[in-house]
């Protein structure tokens, strides 16, 4: 009898330990069919990458096949130079950063997703200033990180608004934007952020003011774009529509549960080097959303766009020639 028992129970157990190891061979067999993804973010986690973090916590992108390894900047032209080299898959720039460098440096890189659709770069200064528009800011001192699209941003804006731009004198204050109009040193900044700037001044207790560009003459350029080279999508292109679609849930899902989205990236903040306030973000989502849809779905672009964007930046000597638009984006969209 205890012999039976004996055998009874070993081929129990063989049984057992056969099954763990069908289950864990299963498993590993999956993790080496997915396939690995190196993006890079424009900046550290912030509201605008929510979507990209519920996308990882929900699975979205191992449903697609793919596993997403998410890289941070070590400054803000490394998104666009690593994707151009092939050092990564996939990285997250802007689209007049695009332009430039197929147009000015005949960098091989180019748009395959539009994710913010129109401009967050505004022009901010104190509320009770005696700034009401772009014209205003005659004889006045504007502040700006020291990159020339915003010089650009500031000629149009005040051309448009019947003023003389060569009046008004633009100093580089690096990214000190919030603290120079709070401190005076300068009566407005430009390349300040909407979703940023904005809410951490008013969070602060600032009360502030500003001009979108869209509504003096800038094109409405696409903010955040994802970008790849030339090779990276001949060779990988099934690879990113596959990371798109998983995206893209992560946005549908961003989208519907925008509380529980930003809890997922919050959990997931670099906490050491870029602390959120969650206030903050969640007046920046709230800010973001709109910017993000899109009729033709998420990530969709459009040949308008782009070309507005390139006569623009033609006409205001940011470029010396024009980019092909074949080249300089696809459209992920199916």
């Amino acid at each position: 009898m205890k012999k039976a028992l004996f055998l009874f129970f070993s081929v129990v157990m063989l049984t057992v330990v056969a099954a763990c190891g069908d289950e864990e061979s299963a498993a590993g067999a999956g993790d080496e069919e997915l396939t690995e993804v190196d993006i890079m973010l424009d900046w550290y986690p912030n509201a605008v990458h929510s979507y990209l973090y519920a996308a990882i916590e929900k699975g979205y992108f191992e449903e697609e096949g793919v596993k997403v390894n998410i890289q941070f900047p070590a400054n803000p032209t490394d998104p666009i130079n690593l994707a151009a080299s092939g050092q990564i898959t996939l990285g997250i720039t802007y689209q007049p950063d695009v332009v430039t460098a197929r147009a000015n440096q005949d960098v091989p890189v180019k748009s395959i997703g539009a994710i913010v659709r129109s401009p967050l770069n505004h022009t901010i200064f104190m509320a009770d200033s005696a700034i009401e528009t772009p014209k205003d800011l005659e004889g006045k001192q504007v502040g700006f990180p020291g990159i020339p699209v915003n010089e650009a941003l500031i000629k149009t804006m005040v051309q448009n608004d019947g003023g003389d731009p060569s009046q008004v004198e633009m100093i580089d204050v690096g990214f000190e934007l919030g603290s120079s109009i709070v401190s005076g040193n300068v009566a407005a900044v430009t390349g300040a952020y909407i979703n940023h700037e904005v809410p951490v001044l008013e969070h602060e207790g600032h009360d502030v003011d500003y001009f979108n560009p869209v509504d003096y003459g800038v094109p409405s350029f696409y903010e955040l774009v994802f970008v790849t080279n030339d090779t990276t999508w001949e060779e990988e292109s099934d690879v990113i529509r596959a990371f798109w679609r998983g995206a893209t849930k992560g946005y549908e899902f961003m989208v519907e549960n925008p509380d529980e989205a930003l809890a997922i990236l919050l959990d997931n903040q670099d906490e050491s080097n870029f602390p959120l306030n969650e206030e903050v973000e969640k007046q920046s989502l709230e800010i973001l959303l709109p910017k993000m849809e899109s009729e033709d779905g998420f990530g969709s672009q459009d040949a308008e766009s782009w070309q507005e964007t390139i006569d623009w930046m033609k006409e205001y000597e940011l470029i010396d020639s024009e980019p092909s638009l074949e080249d300089i984006y696809v459209n992920i969209v199916e």
